[in-house]
């Protein structure tokens, strides 16, 4: 797809605002697909984006990098030249493999996105790793199987997620060395909805979620009959074609109100602030992704200045974490908008991982 000189990838980072200090080689960035299962365990396909250093040694450890929120295939990591490719491009440059799955739906895989749909975010992630093992040998690379997990926004969710699995022994070839998630909403029902609603999360980026995901969420569980029951008009009758992952994020943006109060009817307003029933199953079946005791480093990345994954979603975690007898490391940054906190995480993990080697 893509190679970059070390030279060339410090004047790329450096451009977008990250520390490109940890640079040490070139990069080679490759799509792969891969066969994976849909949420309902039919088989399909995903793609992924795979990035080889150019020096580093034949043997790898991998970093799973997980993407963040995105309504349009096109900006997926392997079809994307945008923020999804940074920190791929980044951990690879130290002597990694970086694996940055596209999740089902996106990039170039068949269907619509199952956003939050957290299972098989794992289950295509997983098998985006099992893809990587076989195309770096093609390249002439072997994979050794540690994996450092780490992922942003909904990929941060993600991560946690996948390194219970990987922890659990999903597949024997691959080994948790560590946990990194970003900005990550850990607790969609005690602290992401709420925010939605009490301005802590700003008013684009709230109408945005609370758009994608009951419409992405019903085609998985039966949420409504008609749109009209959730969405005021003129909305209800364009988000399911906007919500196809054929809109980029920005086009769809200009088509959708600016608050969420003109966004939902009066029902849905109160239903997802109490969520109960179909609903309420729903997000729990995607919440408690940090109800375990990792036996690896864990750094978790927040800052004060996100609007929208607010801070409580990671003191949610660390709470669920400690229950469970598992210390994390929390990595404040500050002020930091939630790209910039992104920006600003992959610099401090790329350096972490390099001394965890």
């Amino acid at each position: 797809m893509f190679e970059l000189t070390s030279g060339r990838l410090k004047e790329f980072l450096t451009a977008d605002g990250v520390d490109a200090s940890a640079v040490r080689h070139g990069i080679t960035a490759h799509r792969i697909v891969h066969a994976t299962i849909t949420p309902a365990g039919e088989p399909t396909t995903a793609s992924a984006l795979l990035v080889l250093p150019d020096g580093g040694g034949k043997r790898l450890a991998t970093v799973s990098e997980l993407h963040g929120t995105t309504a349009y295939r096109g900006y997926a990591p392997s079809t994307g030249d945008n923020v999804s490719i940074l920190g791929a491009s980044l951990y690879a440059s130290g002597g990694r493999a970086a694996v940055a799955p596209d999740y089902l739906g996106l990039g170039t895989g068949p269907g619509t996105h199952p956003y939050v749909d957290t299972r098989s975010s794992v289950s295509a992630s997983l098998d985006a790793l099992r893809a990587a093992r076989t195309a770096a040998r093609g390249h002439g690379r072997r994979l050794t199987g540690e994996v450092y997990a780490t992922g942003f926004s909904q990929g941060g969710q993600v991560a946690m997620a996948l390194g219970r699995e990987l922890a659990r022994g999903a597949d024997r070839r691959f080994r948790l060395r560590a946990l990194a998630p970003v900005a990550g909403p850990y607790d969609i029902e005690g602290a992401e909805l709420p925010a939605l609603f009490d301005g802590r999360i700003r008013g684009v980026s709230g109408v945005f979620y609370l758009t994608y995901f009951p419409v992405a969420q019903n085609r998985l569980h039966p949420l409504y009959d008609d749109p009209r029951e959730v969405f005021r008009a003129p909305y209800a009758d364009r988000v399911e074609a906007l919500f196809d992952n054929d809109h980029p994020d920005d086009e769809i943006v200009r088509q959708l109100p600016g608050t969420v109060e003109e966004l939902l009817t009066d029902q849905w307003y109160e239903r997802l602030q109490r969520p109960s029933g179909t609903l309420a199953k729903m997000i729990r079946l995607n919440d408690g992704v940090c109800e375990w005791a990792p036996r690896v480093p864990v750094r978790p990345h927040t800052s004060d200045g996100d609007r929208d994954v607010p801070i409580a979603n990671t003191g949610g975690c660390l709470r669920d974490l400690a229950r469970h007898g598992a210390y994390a490391e929390v990595v404040h940054h500050g002020d930091a908008d939630h790209s910039g906190t992104y920006r600003r995480a992959i610099a401090h993990n790329a350096r972490w991982f390099a001394r965890l080697d």
